[in-house]
């Protein structure tokens, strides 16, 4: 059976480290609300979850796989949560199918489980999670 990624949004799948995570993207979004560049929350996102000593990686390069083969080619995501949550940030006006596409095809291509695509531009947090089965 060929896997599945799907968005969850019920409330009554709870996911700890996904609403941790979240949480410390809140906090950024709370302290300098919209309208910078993505770098900077990058940057603000690893001070936040260092001081919540969430164990993370910071632009690590994920190795990608190709049906049973290891590729020489790699992904940088901005962040690695967890050892398996793969976080994409974005300072958007909107996330667009592009966006949700490539952290679809990252989660396939690097066997990860978990992805959070968080945008910290529109006045309040949007964000999506994707689980990868």
């Amino acid at each position: 059976m060929e896997p599945q990624i799907s968005q969850i949004t019920q409330k009554n799948k709870r996911d700890p480290l996904s609403y941790d995570i979240i949480g410390a993207a809140m906090e950024v979004h709370r302290e300098l609300g919209p309208g910078f560049l993505e770098a900077v929350y990058q940057e603000a996102m690893e001070i936040e979850l260092r001081e919540r000593k969430m164990p993370f990686i910071s632009q690590p390069r994920v190795k990608l796989h190709y049906k049973q083969f290891s590729m020489d080619k790699y992904y940088i995501p901005d962040f690695i949560c967890f050892d398996t949550y793969v976080v994409e940030i974005k300072a958007e006006s909107n996330m667009t199918v592009v966006d949700e596409a490539q952290i679809i095809n990252v989660l396939k291509a690097s066997r990860l489980q978990t992805g959070l695509l968080i945008n910290f531009e529109q006045p309040s947090l949007k964000y999506k999670r994707f689980i990868y089965t």
